[in-house]
């Protein structure tokens, strides 16, 4: 009898595990006039409409799941789309142009200016605007992701954002700062001049070796057309709902960053999560471990990140109903 009983509870534990989603995922493409981008959309089963969440990615070659062939595969932006789909809101995070499956539509990267990524923003927030599945946008920015998404935000017609470890100083200071801990005094150096260059819009042809992977020249005008924002300014221009998150264990932005974004923005909420890093972890201030944490898919998100992000979707969900008399 007892071996019955182990043999229909293991049945039982199987068929909880095997449980179907209570989401669906779909391909998702937007078309542009210069090339297809490529994404995965992620819908609750639900009967009415609801929230859609916009996941843009930060830096670099990061792809749609938040991995990085240079950093490598961390599944942040995969695993908070779960996440947020299991509470009931729908996401769509998308390879950008030039990355991934997206990557035809900016082959080369010569061409590619942060003009042209927030026009991508805005172009797949009119697309999920009109989609009546949803009900409002939100615009979730991950680093570099979080100032794509200030610039975007009226033109995708977002009811709210949600900044995570974004920065509110200009890049090249944020990168100045990020390289000043890392790099030898002659490095740093060369580093200093590459930067003020580019903050004044001059390419530079000869770059040493060391530094090809961040200044090579292909991506100089890139980061041209990025040293020329300001995200301060373009978050304290924002006239929606908007929530700021940051890590107190981000080696890469920091608390200050937050509390700046706050400053220029009084009714934006502002949450500080206790020993989470860049990667939206639990991580302890060890750079071992830290740099671990950047390719290894299997630690779990910081538990009130997502907390923080559903709360604050569904009170503005809810605040935006009862003023439409919903």
């Amino acid at each position: 009898m007892l071996r019955i009983l182990l043999l229909l509870l293991t049945l039982l534990a199987g068929q909880a595990l095997a449980a179907p989603d209570s989401f669906l995922q779909r391909p998702i493409e937007l078309d542009t006039h210069s090339g297809t981008l490529y994404g995965s959309l992620l819908v609750p089963k639900r009967d009415k409409a609801v929230p859609v969440a916009l996941l843009i990615a930060g830096s670099g070659p990061t792809d749609r799941d938040g991995n990085n062939p240079i950093g490598g595969r961390n599944d942040s932006l995969k695993k908070l789309a779960r996440l947020l789909a299991n509470q009931g809101i729908a996401s769509v995070r998308y390879d950008k142009r030039g990355v991934a499956a997206s990557q035809a539509a900016g082959a080369d990267e010569r061409t590619l200016s942060i003009e042209r990524y927030t026009a991508d923003v805005a172009a797949w927030g009119q697309k999920l605007k009109q989609d009546p599945r949803f009900s409002r946008l939100i615009l979730i920015g991950h680093s570099e992701g979080a100032l794509l998404a200030s610039l975007a935000a009226d033109a995708a017609g977002a009811d709210a954002i949600v900044s995570l470890a974004g920065s509110a100083r200009p890049i090249d200071q944020l990168l100045y700062a990020q390289l000043r801990i890392r790099l030898p005094p002659p490095l740093l150096a060369q580093s200093e001049r590459l930067l003020a260059s580019l903050r004044n819009g001059q390419t530079v042809a000869d770059v040493p070796p060391q530094l090809e992977v961040l200044f090579r020249p292909s991506v100089q005008p890139y980061l041209i057309s990025l040293f020329r924002q300001d995200p301060a300014d373009a978050f304290a221009r924002l006239r929606i709902p908007a929530l700021i998150i940051q890590g107190s264990h981000d080696i890469q932005v920091s608390v200050s960053d937050a509390e700046r974004l706050k400053a220029v923005k009084p009714d934006a909420r502002l949450i500080i999560i206790d020993g989470m890093n860049h990667m939206l972890r639990i991580v302890p201030m060890d750079m071992a471990q830290q740099l671990a944490s950047y390719r290894e898919p299997r630690l779990p998100l910081a538990q009130q990140l997502g907390k923080s992000i559903v709360s604050f979707i569904e009170t503005e969900s809810t605040s935006s109903n009862a003023g439409n008399g919903r």
